[in-house]
């Protein structure tokens, strides 16, 4: 039991949340995202208090009281929306990627060409680290 009127149970990787008897919301074991979400969702309803969270996962006091704070000025999306990161991934692929080659070649740097094309320098970096740019070796 996580309070008097919330319970958890978990079988064959499966955690179901039953509140007054009654099952509602499920999710996989190792689904944290799910798991923070339906605990605040829990205690923002007023059917249970972080300190009841805290003891029954052994999860901190920090961590309960963070995503708390997430849901309430976020919701949902604070767990469930888009990807967060402020940089953009762009694919060198087709033409900018020969382009980026022959730049290569002619041993212009990594940063110059990332200015000319209009890509992150740690976009190239990363094709010539997979292999699918080649750098032109100093003193070859």
């Amino acid at each position: 039991m996580i309070s008097e009127r919330v319970g958890v149970h978990q079988k064959d990787g499966l955690v179901q949340y039953i509140v007054n008897g009654v099952p509602v919301y499920s999710h996989s074991k190792e689904n944290l995202k799910a798991f923070r979400y339906i605990t605040c969702v829990f205690i923002s309803q007023g059917l249970c208090r972080k300190v009841e969270i805290e003891r029954c996962f052994s999860v901190s006091e920090d961590s309960v009281h963070r995503y708390f704070l997430k849901y309430k000025e976020l919701g949902e999306e604070a767990f469930f929306g888009g990807d967060a990161r402020k940089g953009n991934c762009h694919k060198i692929v087709g033409e900018c990627r020969e382009r980026i080659q022959k730049k290569l070649d002619l041993g212009q740097s990594v940063l110059s060409i990332a200015k000319q094309e209009g890509v992150q320098e740690g976009a190239i970096r990363y094709q010539i680290k997979m292999g699918y740019l080649k750098k032109k070796n100093p003193g070859v």
